[in-house]
C-alpha cells in the first residue's frame, strides 16, 4: 500500500484539528461519528503495534515448543528464539510503517484543505482498495473544494466590483449597531472615513451627512430626510437581513430621490403658478385699469377737497400694489419656467472674467490659474455667476460688514480699515469643477432660508437671485452652497458643476 499515496508530503504543523478550529456552526448541525466502539486511551499507532506484538506471542510459543519436542540443543534455542523475536519486531515495524504512512499523508492533505490550501493530492490511489478508495475520495473532495473556493472568490470579487461601481450607498450593521460594511458611495455620501469604519458605533457624531442611528431604526421603504444648513437630501431606505459567519446582520441600500422629488415639486409649483397667475392676472388687470382711470379723472377735475386727495392716494396705492403683485407673479413664472440648458463647450476663465467686468461697485479679483473647458449653457452659467457675484458685492458693501469689523477690532486703539472686495477662483476636485465666490462681508446669519424663493433680508432685494443660481446649477447636475469663511470674516459661495469626458485643462498661466 506504500505506492497508494505520495510519501514525500511533509507533516503540517496544524495537522491536529480541535474544537476551537471548527467553523461557527450551530451545535445541532454537527454529527460526530465514533472511530471505534469506545474511546481508547492509547493512540491508534500504539494499539496497532501492541496488537501485532500480541499476535507474535503464539508464534514464539509454538516455535519454542517445537524446538523442545525435537530436542534441539539449548544453545541453538537461545540463538533462534532472540533472532525470531528481532525478526518479528522488524516485521511489526514494516507493517506499522506501511499502514501509518498513507494515513499520515492523507491527514496532511486534509489539514491542507482545512487551511484553504488545495495544492496537495494523494497519488497512486486505485479502486477496490480500502486505502486507495480513501485517497481517491479525498482527492475528489479537494478538487470540489478548490472549484468552490475559486467560484466563491470570483463571486466575492464580482460583488466588491459591483459595490464599488454602485451609485447607491450600501451599509451593513451587526446586532450591536456597529458599522461593518460600506461601499465607496456610502463613504462619499455620508463623509465616512474608511479606516474608522470597523467597529464604529452607529449614531456617533462625526459630521456625517446621515444620522446612522436614525438609519438603523428606519423600516423598509421609509423616506429619510437629511437636512444640512441649506439643502435637504431625501433617501428611500431598502432594508434586509443576512447572516455573516452565522451572525445576523442588517443591510441598508439607500436611493437618493432628492432630484426626482425636487423635479416633482418644481412641476407642481409651475402648474400652481400657471393657474394662479392666470386667475390673478384676470383680476389685477381690470383693478389696475379702473384705479388708474378713476385717479386720472380726479386729477383732471381741477380743484379737489381733502377727501378727494385721500381718495386719489388710495387709488394710487391700489394701482401700485396691483403692479407690484403682477411683477411678483412674472418673476415667479420666470423662475419656474427656466428653459433646459443648451450645452456647449465653454471656457471657465472667459466666462468668469466677463462676469467680473460687469461688476463696477467693487474690484472683483480673478485668481484661477488653470483654464478649464466643460459642457454648459454659457448664458445660464453667466447668469448664475452674476447673481452670486452681485450677492457677494452687496454683502461686502453692507453696513453690517463695517460693524462686524469694528467689533473684531474693538480692543485695538486704531480703527480697522476694511476695503470691500470680492474674489473668484476655481479648482477641480475628482470629477467636478468648483467655482468659489469669496467676499469679506458680515457672513451668514440664517443659512436655512438662503434658497427659499422671495426670502430676502436686503431692503431692495427680490429673493430670487440665489434661487435662480441654484436652479441653473441643478439643471447642469450641479449645486450651489454658501458657507462662512474659516480664514476670515465673510462668506464663500461654491458653484459645483460636473466635469464630462470632453473636459480638459487647456493651459497653465
Amino acid at each position: 500500500m506504500a505506492s497508494a499515496v505520495e510519501p514525500s508530503i511533509g507533516v503540517s504543523k496544524s495537522m491536529v484539528y480541535n474544537d476551537r478550529d471548527e467553523p461557527h456552526v450551530a451545535p445541532t448541525q454537527l454529527k460526530r461519528l465514533p472511530l471505534g466502539r469506545s474511546r481508547q486511551r492509547l493512540s491508534f499507532e500504539r494499539r496497532l503495534r501492541l496488537s501485532l506484538y500480541l499476535m507474535g506471542i503464539p508464534v514464539l510459543a509454538l516455535v519454542a515448543l517445537e524446538l523442545q519436542e525435537h530436542h534441539v540443543d539449548p544453545s541453538i534455542q537461545w540463538i533462534a528464539l532472540p533472532s525470531l523475536i528481532v525478526a518479528w519486531l522488524f516485521v511489526v515495524s514494516l507493517i506499522t510503517e506501511e499502514v501509518l504512512r498513507p494515513l499520515q499523508t492523507l491527514a496532511n492533505v486534509v489539514a491542507a484543505l482545512r487551511e484553504d490550501d488545495y495544492s496537495f493530492r494523494a497519488r497512486g490511489g486505485r479502486r477496490n482498495d480500502a486505502m486507495g478508495d480513501l485517497a481517491l475520495e479525498i482527492n475528489a473532495l479537494a478538487g470540489m473544494l478548490q472549484v468552490q473556493r475559486v467560484g466563491a472568490m470570483e463571486a466575492m470579487a464580482l460583488v466588491e466590483r459591483v459595490m464599488k461601481s454602485m451609485q447607491s450607498p450600501v451599509l451593513a450593521f451587526d446586532p450591536d449597531g456597529k458599522l461593518k460594511l460600506l461601499n465607496a458611495a456610502a463613504e462619499r455620501a455620508f463623509n465616512l472615513r474608511p479606516h474608522a469604519t470597523p467597529a464604529r458605533p452607529a449614531g456617533k457624531p462625526d459630521n456625517s451627512k446621515l444620522d446612522l442611528e436614525r438609519l438603523i431604526h428606519a423600516e423598509d421603504n421609509d423616506l429619510l430626510s437629511l437636512s444640512n444648513s441649506q439643502q435637504t437630501a431625501r433617501w428611500v431606505v431598502k432594508r434586509t437581513s443576512f447572516r455573516l459567519r452565522g451572525i445576523p446582520h442588517t443591510l441598508f441600500v439607500l436611493s437618493d430621490v432628492s432630484e426626482a422629488l425636487r423635479e416633482e415639486e418644481r412641476l407642481a409649483w409651475e402648474r400652481l403658478i400657471r393657474v394662479l397667475g392666470h386667475e390673478i392676472n384676470n383680476s389685477l388687470t381690470p383693478i389696475k385699469s379702473i384705479a388708474g382711470s378713476l385717479r386720472s379723472r380726479l386729477t383732471s377735475a381741477g380743484a379737489q377737497s381733502e377727501e378727494d386727495d385721500d381718495f386719489a392716494r388710495g387709488l394710487e396705492v391700489i394701482e401700485d400694489r396691483a403692479e407690484s403683485l403682477n411683477r411678483f407673479l412674472q418673476a415667479y413664472r420666470e423662475l419656474m419656467g427656466l428653459p433646459a440648458p443648451r450645452l456647449q463647450s465653454i471656457s471657465i476663465d472667459a466666462v468668469v472674467r466677463r462676469v467680473a467686468k460687469l461688476e463696477t461697485r467693487v474690484a472683483v479679483a480673478v485668481t484661477g490659474t488653470a483654464d478649464i473647458t466643460l459642457l454648459a449653457d454659457p448664458d445660464q452659467l453667466a447668469q448664475a455667476l452674476i447673481n452670486l457675484v452681485r450677492n457677494a458685492t452687496e454683502a461686502s458693501l453692507s453696513p453690517d460688514a463695517s460693524e462686524a469689523a469694528v467689533q473684531r477690532n474693538g480692543r485695538s486703539k486704531e480703527p480697522e480699515v476694511r476695503v470691500p472686495c470680492v474674489e473668484i477662483t476655481w479648482e477641480t476636485l475628482h470629477n467636478e469643477v468648483l467655482i468659489y465666490i469669496i467676499d469679506n462681508g458680515p457672513g451668514l446669519t440664517n443659512a436655512s432660508n438662503l434658497f427659499v424663493p422671495f426670502y430676502t433680508t436686503k431692503p431692495g432685494g427680490t429673493g430670487i437671485g440665489l434661487v435662480l443660481a441654484q436652479q441653473i446649477a441643478m439643471a447642469h447636475s450641479g449645486s450651489v452652497q454658501l458657507v462662512n469663511r474659516t480664514d476670515g470674516h465673510g462668506c464663500k459661495a461654491c458653484l459645483r458643476l460636473p466635469l464630462t469626458g470632453t473636459t480638459r485643462i487647456l493651459h497653465e498661466e
